[in-house]
């Protein structure tokens, strides 16, 4: 998606030899614009398959996961990070490590927002080492709900997130794929 590798090159900032920082558009300060851009983009390549509910972990994948879901009309359901005194005990969890934060979350969804045989599409803002994807997987799967998908904002190819979900056999689409980083500019695939 050009229109989000030229935000990436413009606004994104390479830090060390693994992380890039797009917190100006994406994840600290969000394009509403770019985002629905995105969300229709993601509609449009998940077009051919049925999807009854688009599913992220909070918080940085819900903007394009919820214009996604505007996009697709379905509803969005997002694993939550932290339980609060408002979410029941019946929930389905996974345990999902962090890269950039150096910390593992609990993540969690409630059983009332996945029903068996339900079509999900997984949309999350990074793939690099694919923990946060796994971790939706486990609940996909506890939940018995098929995974048509996942939709990618941004994948780095030189992390092994990719090849997890090849083995795994779950399609994945991203919209910008970087092949690594150089001289602080991003290499595009």
């Amino acid at each position: 998606m050009k229109i989000l590798e030229q935000r990436i090159k413009k606004d994104g900032r390479v830090l060390g030899k693994d992380v890039l920082k797009v917190d100006s558009f994406l994840n600290h300060q969000v394009d509403p614009e770019l985002m629905q851009a995105m969300g229709e983009e993601f509609a449009t390549i998940f077009s051919d398959e049925k999807i009854d509910k688009i599913v992220t972990v909070e918080s940085s994948g819900i903007a394009p996961a919820v214009f996604a879901g505007l996009a697709l009309h379905v509803p969005v359901v997002f694993a939550r990070k932290n339980k609060s005194l408002t979410l029941p005990e019946n929930v389905w969890t996974a345990d999902v490590y962090s890269f950039t934060k150096q910390t593992t979350n609990h993540i969690m969804i409630d059983h009332r927002f996945l029903s068996a045989a339900e079509n999900i599409l997984i949309i999350d803002d990074f793939l690099a080492n694919g923990q946060a994807v796994e971790g939706l997987l486990k609940i996909a799967n506890d939940a018995n709900v098929n995974v048509v998908g996942v939709g990618v904002v941004i994948e780095k190819t030189f992390q092994k997130g990719r090849q997890i979900l090849d083995e795994r056999g779950v399609r994945v689409e991203s919209l910008a794929r970087i092949k690594g980083f150089e001289n602080d500019e991003v290499i595009f695939l």
